[in-house]
């Protein structure tokens, strides 16, 4: 990556016009999770770092990636990856987050970290104290390298499929 472009990445542009949208997408979703995990796992540092060890409250182990969405997607005019915390911004008493096939009620890992974008913005009172913009900031670099060193190998595996 120099003054802004990416090499390699026309060669990858002239394989995804090969292939059928769909089978496309899937290769780009794969190689876009792979690299927003980058971003995710500095995340989880920074957020560890902040994290009281006295509460049981851990909004290090509610990040996760999750993918854009059809909605989403469609709107954006690709398919996209997002990095956040899980539960959402919400203001809730439980971390509950569904049931599942059993019917039995689940809750997040890291408990109900709802107040995550209260430390990550601040309030008027609180000092921000940023874990999730930063890392998006320094992990960006690699986590597109990433992107294109796996986006190369995703193509030629589907590629091979057809």
């Amino acid at each position: 990556m120099a003054n802004g472009q990416i090499e390699g990445l026309d060669d990858i542009i002239r394989k995804l016009k090969l292939l059928p949208e769909k089978i496309g997408n899937n290769a780009v979703r794969r190689s876009l999770r792979k690299g927003a995990n980058v971003i995710a796992a500095k995340a989880r540092v920074n957020a560890k770092r902040i994290d009281d060890p006295e509460s049981r409250e851990r909004i290090h182990a509610n990040i996760g990636v999750a993918s854009g969405g059809r909605k989403r997607e469609r709107a954006a005019g690709g398919v996209m990856m997002r990095v956040g915390v899980r539960g959402g911004a919400r203001l809730s008493r439980t971390a509950h987050i569904g049931t599942n096939k059993k019917g039995e009620t689940t809750f997040l890992e890291g408990g109900n970290t709802t107040h995550w974008r209260m430390v990550e913005l601040g309030t008027s009172t609180m000092a921000a104290q940023p874990f999730l913009v930063p890392a998006a900031a320094e992990g960006a670099g690699r986590a597109v390298a990433v992107v294109v060193a796996d986006l190369n190998k995703q193509i030629d595996i589907e590629i091979a499929k057809l």
